[in-house]
């Protein structure tokens, strides 16, 4: 038994460095496609998601500084803490996420438990819910750039909104038998207050926080592109979607985007559109899907971010699960 237990030790421990000399190999071989690829996402982040992204981070860094959170939590406590058992910040954190996108959310989640304006508990019940995609995305860049409906883009806006708030309902639940640790704990607000005299050094530590925040999605925005490219390049995703779930009966086009869509949203929405054998009221629900779950790349930023806050990924991981579940079947309903 302890020679077994050992064998999957060493597998376990050769697995990672595996990867990594793959990626190298496969970056060397299918070099002219991974640099298409890399100015593909380079492009995408410079165009789309630092302009749109690093002003909310730079704002939301600037409030922090300010009275704004606490005035809202004690604003928001009496719908917040009966609803989804978290403190009335948490309401802050949810609107952000949503009007924002990716990984707003889950940023000001981390900078909540860091300013002790919620506990360990009380954050990872935050990050199941709060971390979703924004109506600029959904509404422009999946309805009218993908579907040419503006219409679509707000049935999936809100079913993608409605299956947040049903899952942050059922994660009011989320941590119960550890909360005991954390009810007599005090949150005391550090002294950061914003004024004029002080004015340039917090702007400049705001901006720097969000510049290594949007460098950090940049670098993950070009290595799920390269990587992307290299599992098409290689046939693996063909490989999968055709033996693996053939064993769920799931058509081979339609499993390659949903498993483009697992590892990045953007790139498996646009191969769900361009399926000309399914419906469109199909071809919303598996949309509506893919956009709950939100992708192996999001994932990762958010882990980047929860780490050093010492938020646990798990419960993020399952209410996404959960979340894009919930977004099909409201979809279904509402077609």
């Amino acid at each position: 038994m302890r020679k077994f237990k050992c064998i999957v030790f060493k597998i376990k421990s050769l697995v990672l460095p595996s990867l990594i000399c793959m990626f190298i190999l496969f970056l060397l071989v299918f070099s002219k496609n991974n640099l298409a690829a890399a100015k593909s996402g380079l492009s995408l982040w410079a165009n789309s998601v630092l302009p749109s992204l690093l002003p909310f981070f730079i704002a939301t860094e600037l409030l922090g500084y300010t009275n704004v959170i606490p005035m809202c939590g004690k604003l928001l406590n009496r719908f917040m803490r009966p609803i989804f058992n978290v403190p009335g910040e948490g309401a802050f954190a949810l609107l952000m996420g949503i009007i924002s996108g990716y990984p707003v959310g889950a940023k000001i989640v981390a900078n909540l438990k860091e300013n002790k304006l919620c506990n360990k508990v009380e954050a990872e019940r935050l990050i199941a819910f709060t971390n979703n995609s924004g109506p600029l995305f959904i509404v422009g860049t999946v309805g009218i750039g993908l579907f040419y409906n503006s219409s679509i883009g707000l049935i999936l806006f809100f079913t993608h909104l409605l299956s947040c708030l049903t899952v942050g309902f059922l994660f009011r639940w989320w941590g119960k038998s550890k909360e005991k640790h954390f009810r007599d704990a005090t949150y005391s607000i550090e002294n950061n207050s914003l004024a004029f005299c002080n004015l340039g050094e917090v702007l400049s530590k705001s901006i720097i926080s969000s510049i290594n925040t949007i460098l950090m999605i940049g670098g993950f925005v070009v290595l799920f592109s390269i990587i992307i490219s290299m599992l098409n390049t290689s046939h693996i995703l063909h490989v999968l979607s055709s033996h693996v779930l053939s064993v769920l009966h799931i058509p081979e086009e339609l499993s390659l985007s949903l498993l483009t869509g697992f590892i990045e949203v953007t790139n498996g929405l646009s191969f769900i559109c361009e399926l000309s054998s399914l419906s469109i009221s199909f071809k919303l629900v598996i949309c509506s899907f893919v956009l709950g779950f939100g992708g192996f790349s999001v994932l990762l930023q958010v882990l980047s971010i929860t780490s050093k806050a010492n938020i646990s990924i798990k419960p993020y991981f399952v209410g996404k699960l959960l979340q894009a579940f919930f977004a099909a079947f409201y979809t279904y309903l509402i077609i």
